[in-house]
């Protein structure tokens, strides 16, 4: 059951508890709808606050939501936004055209880097024992197949190391035949 302040809704009256006013729905809707159309500027009144109320919310949630669409530092219409945006996406693009340049640059210069090696180890004095499976041969290619071969023959006297050229997985000097191995084992 609802309780009301006494002095509110029947202000001439005396009320047996002076403190409050307990009345039934039916009862206090009679009082409160006589009260409110005896005075139409009451109803009024309340009429407005409440459209006021509700046109404030409105306002603020559109005022939030303006603010989460305006992007850029202190934007305060769309014309500022878009602004903010067009010198972005520019600055995007100059970023992407730089870095398409520095990656081609990047691209290059790996082309000529090595990228394969392979090494052959072989025994160059078969018959005599000597040496072993201590000498190589080494491959040091780039991804168009220039580079070198690094060649060491091991034995238990000295130790021989030689280094030839290779452009385009063949050599201006004669390899052998682990050399040209290590070379087109590269391929596989």
């Amino acid at each position: 059951m609802p309780i009301f302040y006494h002095e509110t809704i029947f202000p001439n009256k005396a009320i047996p508890n002076p403190t409050f006013l307990y009345l039934s729905p039916k009862k206090y809707d009679n009082a409160f709808m006589q009260t409110l159309f005896a005075n139409p500027l009451l109803l009024g009144f309340i009429i407005l606050c409440v459209a006021t109320l509700v046109l404030l919310a409105l306002v603020l949630w559109l005022y939030f939501k303006m603010r989460h669409f305006l992007v850029g530092f202190d934007s305060k219409h769309v014309g500022d936004s878009l602004q903010f945006v067009s010198g972005e996406l520019a600055e995007l693009k100059k970023f992407r055209t730089e870095l398409e340049s520095y990656l081609a640059l990047v691209e290059k210069r790996l082309r000529r880097s090595v990228q394969t090696v392979h090494t052959v180890r072989f025994n160059p004095y078969q018959g005599t024992g000597e040496g072993g499976n201590q000498s190589f041969a080494t491959a040091l290619l780039s991804e168009d197949g220039d580079g070198v071969v690094i060649s060491s023959l091991h034995s238990r006297d000295h130790t021989r190391v030689f280094s030839k050229p290779v452009k385009s997985r063949k050599s201006d000097y004669e390899l052998s035949a682990e050399e040209k191995e290590a070379v087109t084992s590269v391929d596989e």
